[in-house]
């Protein structure tokens, strides 16, 4: 399982959660909403320190990270987050590893 933050991606996490060098960026699933892989769950994001770390990729110097757990939420697929920019927000694609 890997996480890939596209260049359009970075540039939102800079604007809209003001990302510097030395930030950790968790992604974590959160209860309500619906994926494509979860339904009932989706996938929050917020700024956290590691913990236990089950997937990280770092990018600019900033960490972006999944504990373990909430590695049950992803079921072996790689999270690639893009940017909608009909809607400039975060998307998130999943594919099976």
């Amino acid at each position: 399982m890997k996480i890939l933050i596209s260049s359009d991606a970075m540039h939102w996490f800079h604007m809209e959660m003001e990302a510097v060098k030395g930030d950790n960026i968790r992604f974590f699933a959160r209860y309500g909403g619906s994926s494509p892989i979860h339904e009932g769950f989706s996938l929050g994001v917020t700024k956290d320190t590691p913990f236990e770390p089950a997937v990280t990729y770092k990018k600019e110097d900033i960490l972006f990270f999944i504990e373990e757990t909430d590695e049950w939420y992803f079921d072996g697929h790689d999270l690639y987050v893009e940017l909608d920019s009909t809607r400039d927000e975060l998307s998130y694609v999943y594919k099976k590893a």
